[in-house]
């Protein structure tokens, strides 16, 4: 089996168990509920990037996560999920590319 083939595997469980654990805790949450679950994670961190502009702290994180989720078509919790699983998929596209130099 190759290194890259154990990276994707592994990634593919990493990010498979962070966005379960994520939709446990925000899917049929209130917005408050959401909050709370995502608080000082890195996800919260990038949602508040993308929050509208003008606001700050909660605002912004809580607008990040609904403008993110409505690309695909969801809201809020959406958007907390995807923004939770974004940080495990980057480290694993950087690992495969790491992996990629050394084949």
């Amino acid at each position: 089996m190759s290194t890259k083939t154990i990276i994707r595997t592994g990634s593919t469980l990493a990010t498979a168990g962070v966005a379960g654990t994520t939709a446990s805790s925000v899917v049929g949450a209130s917005a408050a509920g959401i909050m709370s679950a995502t608080a000082g994670t890195t996800g919260a961190a990038l949602a508040s990037t993308m929050g509208a502009a003008g606001l700050s702290g909660g605002a912004a994180t809580a607008s990040g996560m609904a403008a993110i989720g409505s690309v695909v078509g969801g809201g809020m919790a959406t958007g907390a999920i995807i923004t939770a699983t974004a940080p495990v998929a980057a480290v694993s596209i950087l690992c495969c590319g790491i992996a990629s130099l050394f084949d």
